[in-house]
């Protein structure tokens, strides 16, 4: 059959259009980003009508997911790895309400944080919830998870969590597709108010449910064509090997294993083979990409006596991504560290663009707050969190979305003066909001800056859900429409715009300022268009 080359993202986007979803909902993060895009620009998804437009954040993306699927239809969420801190209250709500039609949570996580600003593993969250949780070690697999996953939830009646990582979701690999399947009729569930009103009363016997649930979960794991385990002469020591980390174990071993291991892609742990590794070898490493989860599993439910190696004993690194080196180092093999980075290639750290309107904001910024001292400004997560770097130093903190306006309101609750947060558009309509109007209720005396570039730069120029409405949302939220100050962020504007700056420290309440100036890129991009055009 043909191959098709495809990301791991691609390859997840492109299952579940082949599994007949009728919605994709995402807010973009990388590195999920490219499963919603690739829907988007899908002819055959556009075809079948599949929903794909942006989210304003993960909360409200996994929410409608679950809308649609209780309507019985299937539905793909996707966001990274921090994306799901943000969902949580839904996610952990809906492994108790369950499902109706197919619902499949992707989460990349991103260990070594090349792109984030920590670097968890979401099969804690999977644990967690004590849903399924499936890990891909192929783009293959990936595929065939989504295609497979969305019958497999509505037969057991709960979503599913596929974990990803970097790796996995920007590398290449050949990928057979399977025949298309029709969207799902409209059927809401006739039990639904049993289900998806978790009152108190009805919680308690949806938690009994999942708990019930639990040994069907495990039995799907033992049964799975994703665990299997592979036998060998040296019993000395068993293999425990997850999701993309098993290429990492393949390459130490070209000419074929010669200890049991044991592949774990789909949890729960398939306690039946695992029990079967501990039986049959002395000691056992684990090789997982992320957290020690299964690691600390192994020792919790098989009691003393088990030897078990892996990121806790220091047998491998406790932080980072995995790669053959450190596998092939915990095997005990002489490692030349093909790897490692040579000392001729010098990390150039990011920039903000040339010509950005960030540039000019910070520009402005940083000569006006030198004139007041203790003046701190509060960073978030964005592009224009690269103004804390130099040149510009011009940022105190970075924490998480939207913590620019509560940092600086609560910073001003203690007495700091000025406290300034930046955000960016997309943020601020992410998880901004509520912030300003905690500002608003307490007359804060904050001075926020929406750095306004009109797209969702940090990710590849997606959709801001603000565009053209962040004066009106501020108004709407009961900031004084006088303190409301739009600016155009260019060099023949910078005396006009270290004024206004001045002016809105200077007022004892809250202000808003919003640079707005469209992104360089995204800017660039339309511009080429139109020539093709």
């Amino acid at each position: 059959m043909e191959k098709h080359l495809f990301l791991g993202d691609e390859a997840i986007a492109q299952a579940a259009i082949d599994a007949g979803i009728s919605g994709v909902y995402a807010y973009p993060g990388t590195p999920s980003t490219e499963i919603t895009e690739f829907i988007q620009h899908s002819p055959l998804a556009r075809e079948k009508g599949i929903h794909s437009r942006w989210s304003t954040n993960e909360k409200t993306a996994l929410e409608t997911a679950l809308g649609m699927s209780y309507a019985g239809k299937r539905a793909l969420c996707c966001m990274k790895h921090v994306g799901l801190n943000v969902a949580a209250d839904c996610f952990m709500n809906a492994a108790m309400s369950g499902v109706n039609g197919g619902l499949i949570l992707v989460t990349a996580d991103d260990p070594s944080m090349h792109s984030s600003q920590n670097e968890q593993d979401n099969r804690v969250y999977g644990n967690f919830a004590m849903i399924p949780v499936f890990e891909p070690s192929s783009q293959q697999e990936a595929y065939d998870m989504v295609y497979e996953g969305f019958e497999l939830s509505e037969r057991l009646g709960y979503p599913i969590l596929l974990r990803i990582t970097t790796r996995m979701a920007h590398s290449r690999a050949g990928v057979i597709r399977r025949p298309e399947k029709p969207e799902n009729p409209l059927n809401c569930p006739a039990d639904g108010r049993q289900r998806f009103i978790l009152l108190p009363a009805l919680a308690r016997k949806r938690y009994q449910a999942l708990l019930e649930k639990q040994s069907s979960f495990v039995e799907a794991s033992e049964n799975s064509s994703y665990n299997c385990y592979l036998d060998a002469p040296d019993k000395k020591l068993g293999i425990l090997t997850t999701g993309i980390a098993f290429n990492y174990l393949k390459e130490n071993y070209p000419d074929g294993f010669v200890n049991p291991v044991l592949k774990i892609c789909q949890y729960p742990l398939p306690r039946k083979q695992v029990e079967q590794l501990v039986e049959e070898c002395d000691e056992i490493l684990v090789l997982e990409e992320g957290f020690p989860v299964v690691e600390e599993q192994l020792k919790g439910f098989l009691g003393k006596g088990v030897v078990v190696h892996g990121r806790l004993d220091g047998t491998l690194p406790r932080a980072g991504e995995l790669n053959p080196d450190m596998v092939g180092k915990a095997l005990g093999k002489e490692i030349r560290n093909y790897y490692a980075m040579p000392e001729v290639v010098e990390q150039r750290p990011p920039a903000l663009c040339q010509g950005c309107g960030h540039r000019d904001l910070f520009e402005a910024l940083n000569e006006v707050i030198r004139e007041y001292e203790g003046a701190k400004v509060f960073g978030d997560i964005g592009c224009y969190t690269l103004g804390a770097l130099p040149p510009f130093r011009a940022i105190d903190t970075c924490i998480d979305m939207g913590a620019a306006i509560t940092m600086a309101k609560g910073a001003a609750d203690a007495g700091v003066f000025p406290a300034i947060g930046v955000i960016g558009d997309s943020t601020f309509t992410h998880s901004g909001m509520t912030g300003l109007l905690d500002c608003v209720n307490e007359k804060s005396n904050v001075t926020i800056v929406i750095s306004d570039n009109e797209t969702t730069a940090m990710t590849g120029g997606q959709d801001s859900a603000g565009t053209g409405r962040l004066e009106a949302i501020c108004i709407g939220l009961g900031v004084d429409p006088a303190h409301v100050r739009v600016m155009i962020p260019l060099k023949k504007h910078f005396e006009e715009m270290k004024a206004v700056i001045r002016e809105e420290i200077e007022y004892p309440g809250v202000s808003v300022l919003i640079p707005t100036r469209e992104c360089i890129q995204t800017l660039t991009r339309k511009k080429k268009e139109s020539k093709k055009q």
